[in-house]
């Protein structure tokens, strides 16, 4: 499974929304800074997240974006869902990529395998939210700190 970067950036804009949680609306220049990802393309990914309830958004003077849920509510899977679709390991042939169904659907040896890439793919996915994110940013940077030496 490979993910657009529109994807990526819009996984990478909710999270910086997560770790900001409860701290007021964050403007698209904050997010883009602090995640490197170009403002202007900021602007359509935070819309369609907007259109697909992760975000809302406020206006005026102190306004900007945050989350419309909890972090624990929004699992990986369901930005993945809207920015890309279907998630599968592989696209066999379900007529998106080759114009129809592969010659070999019913006895590909291929198919069960792919299949349970699919499922095990998908529950790491629906089972992370961004709050486990968060978790482990948070693990991370106290191992970094333990591990600094000179």
């Amino acid at each position: 499974m490979t993910l657009s970067q529109k994807c990526r950036y819009a996984l990478r804009a909710i999270f910086e929304l997560a770790k900001r949680q409860g701290g007021g609306p964050t403007t698209i220049g904050s997010i883009a800074e602090v995640q490197a990802i170009p403002p202007r393309f900021l602007e359509l990914i935070l819309a369609q997240a907007k259109q697909a309830g992760f975000v809302e958004s406020r206006r005026g003077k102190t306004g900007g974006y945050l989350l419309a849920r909890d972090a624990r509510d929004i699992a990986i899977s369901d930005v993945i869902r809207v920015f890309e679709g279907p998630i599968t390991v592989v696209d066999c042939g379900n007529g998106s990529s080759n114009g129809g169904c592969c010659p070999l659907d019913s006895d590909c040896v291929f198919k069960g395998l792919w299949d349970d890439a699919s499922q095990a793919l998908l529950r790491v996915l629906e089972g992370t939210t961004f709050a486990d994110l968060l978790d482990r940013e948070l693990a991370q940077n106290r191992s970094a700190a333990l591990t600094y030496s000179i």
